[in-house]
């Protein structure tokens, strides 16, 4: 089941002379791990408002096309029949942070007491949140008293528990360390492990490669390459289009320009990946410097 379907959208914000998003046409299935990448203003943030329904009713602009989620036109729709089934994660959790509250678990338990969730099912919710989430540390804590990998989970945790459908994540880690980085991928991990869908704008390729089931890149509005992360990731012209490449890819790209990469194996995106590829590139050298005379002394 698609929870987003897109056909021939495109999109100019009121003040804008180009359309930041140009003729996109995107199916996200239930339980999908879709990543979207690109160069700075390809677009990222833009689909990831038009999924979550921010675009076109926060940001207004002109729209055409076809967009809906979780079986709702976003255009007929309101803004608030579209976040009932989507949670949108921006870049500083900080600005998720709702500072009406104390505590990390009255933090989480804010949008339950907003729609009226009765106590018993508010509190098996967030207990249950912040297991997933890997949080449980925290809950007495105050949310302004964390690390930013920590208040990501505590924003994430935030959404995840009013249990939308979809979460669109709009380059959740651009701001953390490589700890807080990580923090947060092991979330997304726990949720893609549970069957949740997410749609995430993102420049760390190597988090990309490890976990997206579809890779989307970007240029200019508009959809230039779609598939898996290694049919996407792994091709050669990626840094021209201001997408980054894993460093696996970037040093069996180095071992190709000496002839010590296999010509018939792909680029690798991870570390196994690269391990076998050179594993075969040095049988391969072996063999060529293994001498042919099979009796005495070589010399």
């Amino acid at each position: 089941m698609a929870i987003v379907e897109i056909e021939q959208l495109t999109y100019r914000y009121p003040t804008g002379s180009e359309p930041a998003l140009q003729d996109i046409t995107l199916q996200v299935q239930e339980g999908e791990f879709v990543a979207i990448t690109g160069a700075n203003g390809a677009g990222k943030s833009s689909l990831c408002y038009a999924m979550s329904g921010f675009i076109p009713h926060f940001f207004k602009g002109e729209l055409q096309g076809t967009l809906r989620i979780a079986g709702i036109d976003s255009q007929s729709s309101s803004l608030n029949q579209i976040v009932q089934n989507v949670g949108l994660a921006f870049q500083n959790p900080f600005n998720q942070i709702s500072g009406a509250k104390y505590t990390v678990y009255e933090e989480i338990a804010f949008g339950l007491e907003n729609t009226g969730v009765p106590r018993p099912e508010m509190r098996r919710r967030i207990d249950g949140i912040l297991e997933l989430t890997g949080i449980q540390d925290l809950a007495e804590r105050s949310p302004f008293a964390l690390s930013g990998g920590q208040q990501q989970r505590v924003a994430l945790a935030s959404i995840l528990v009013m249990q939308p459908k979809l979460l669109v994540l709009d380059e959740p880690t651009s701001q953390l360390d490589p700890i807080g980085t990580r923090e947060v991928f092991q979330v997304v991990k726990n949720l893609t492990q549970e069957g949740m869908t997410i749609v995430m704008a993102e420049h760390k390729i190597e988090w990309v490669a490890k976990f997206a089931d579809q890779v989307l890149v970007l240029d200019q509005g508009e959809i230039i390459r779609q598939g898996s992360p290694a049919e996407v990731l792994s091709i050669p012209d990626l840094q021209r289009l201001g997408v980054g490449s894993a460093r696996y890819t970037l040093a069996a790209q180095q071992a190709a320009q000496v002839d010590l990469w296999p010509a018939a194996v792909r680029f690798p995106i991870t570390l196994d990946e690269a391990q076998l590829g050179f594993a075969q590139a040095l049988d391969a050298q072996d063999s060529k410097s293994t001498p042919h005379n099979q009796g005495g002394d070589p010399s």
